[in-house]
């Protein structure tokens, strides 16, 4: 393996992470600055979001459907068996499963199937495809 390789992936790896503690947390500014500006995301309602400006609609949104009114007081995401296939130097793609929990404890769990692309030598989400696989009875997110 290549260095080049190496620093790929644990930059990818890095990435995973921190779209789950800046979005858990709200911190929605950090989350924007780990998406290209063109990246698409898809959460399985029907619609795909093309731009930084759509994709960040999905976290305010989503923070307002699952804010303090239902007694939500924290959210963890956790992410498990990250396939990274890397394409060449810039591009890449990842498969992983995730699951969330919240208040309730287990609260809904899926996967994500990830292009990445670097710009300027930082690693960022060219896609993002969510499917989620099921979600507790009293669930604490809306589906």
């Amino acid at each position: 393996m290549e260095i080049w390789q190496v620093i790929a992936r644990e930059s990818i790896r890095d990435l995973v992470a921190r779209y789950n503690a800046n979005g858990d947390t709200g911190r929605f500014a950090q989350v924007r600055e780990l998406f290209n500006p063109e990246a698409t995301m898809d959460i399985g309602d029907g619609r795909v979001y093309s731009g930084i400006e759509e994709v960040m609609t999905i976290f305010t949104g989503t923070k307002e459907a699952t804010g303090s009114a239902n007694g939500l007081t924290h959210v963890r995401h956790s992410t498990t068996t990250h396939q990274i296939d890397l394409i060449d130097e810039t591009h890449a793609k990842g498969r992983l499963y995730f699951f969330v929990v919240t208040d309730i404890g287990l609260d809904h769990w899926g996967r994500y199937v990830d292009s990445y692309v670097s710009i300027n030598g930082q690693w960022k989400f060219a896609s993002r495809k969510v499917t989620v696989d099921g979600w507790a009875e009293n669930s604490l997110f809306p589906h």
